[in-house]
């Protein structure tokens, strides 16, 4: 499944939400300028503004509202990556040198402060505070999110429950947003919001889980990360959670081992006990789940092309290869 074919039906609001990202990326500072189009042109699978642009329009919004606060939720995915790197200290994403290894830590940093800022003058404009609470509230979680897995690195006794938490506010709250916002535009009701926010919820977890199985079974190629990057931070994934209490004592010593020290040394090895105790498949399994229940969220909203796309967008994010 390509991205043409998946956005079919909102190919023309897709090109009106490049030409507003382009417009609001404008800075008279000229490294603001070159920083913020080095991420953005990078691409990406721009699933979080697509899901506020397919949400719009299943709940009948008709304006061009959405346009506008897609490209919000753009520019604070944007942001959130660049601070990322900075934190991880990233040097490939997408495929390519990171930002902060182009500009450096402060450039990226500061880029991605103007990124957060320009996203709030963009949603003032929108002219709802039922939308910048929304968006308020999301980049608040978002942030409590990055706190909490810095807080987790290095502690390889995290339980599932403490790492799903992790993901449902550092990755999913974003998309719950997207999700919640297209049903506001669309004056939905509050059954058709909430379901439209647990949706993007559970794709949104869904779509980290099998980020993190492809962290140790995808293609470098094709992810455009460097595999066992999250390894050489000390981040406990739920592979490697699963390897612990459930692989052998060899195996759980080995990853126990490697994630309180922080070290990708050993990634063959823990590489090799996370494909044989079964940890990639449970994992797997966990993300599926998550996506059977964002198709199951959609129930309450009429058939339409747009509710089919939201489909097929939650199997895509448990099928992919990147």
């Amino acid at each position: 499944m390509n991205f043409t074919n998946l956005y079919a039906s909102i190919d023309a609001d897709m090109h009106a939400v490049d030409a507003v990202v382009r417009a609001r990326l404008h800075s008279e500072v000229v490294l603001v300028r070159q920083v913020a189009e080095y991420i953005i042109s990078a691409g990406g699978k721009r699933m979080r503004p697509a899901l506020v642009l397919l949400s719009a329009n299943a709940c009948g919004y008709s304006g061009t509202r959405h346009h506008e606060l897609a490209a919000v939720v753009e520019f604070i995915h944007t942001a959130t990556l660049l601070h990322d790197d900075v934190v991880d200290e990233s040097s490939l994403r997408r495929g390519r040198d990171t930002a902060n290894a182009v500009f450096g830590n402060p450039a990226s940093v500061l880029v991605g402060d103007f990124l957060y800022s320009r996203a709030f003058q963009i949603m003032v404009g929108v002219g709802s505070m039922r939308v910048m609470q929304v968006l308020a509230d999301a980049t608040n979680v978002i942030a409590e999110g990055e706190v909490l897995q810095l807080m987790n690195c290095r502690n390889a006794d995290i339980e599932v429950d403490d790492y799903l938490r992790v993901i449902r506010y550092k990755t999913a709250k974003l998309f719950e947003a997207a999700g919640r916002l297209g049903a506001i535009l669309g004056n939905a009701g509050a059954e058709v919001e909430e379901a439209m926010a647990a949706y993007g919820t559970h794709i949104g977890t869904a779509f980290q889980l099998i980020d993190d199985v492809l962290d140790y079974s995808g293609k470098e190629a094709e992810t455009g990360k460097h595999l066992g990057d999250d390894l050489a931070e000390g981040k406990p994934t739920l592979p490697l959670i699963h390897v612990i209490q459930h692989g052998s004592p060899q195996q759980a010593a080995l990853v126990r081992g490697a994630i309180e020290n922080a070290s990708s040394d050993s990634f063959a090895e823990v590489l090799a006990a996370v494909r044989s105790s079964g940890a990639l498949d449970a994992a797997r399994r966990h993300g599926v789940d998550e996506a059977e229940m964002a198709k199951a969220a959609l129930k309450p909203l009429p058939d339409s092309k747009f509710r089919e796309t939201l489909l097929q967008l939650a199997d895509f994010a448990v099928q992919r290869s990147f």
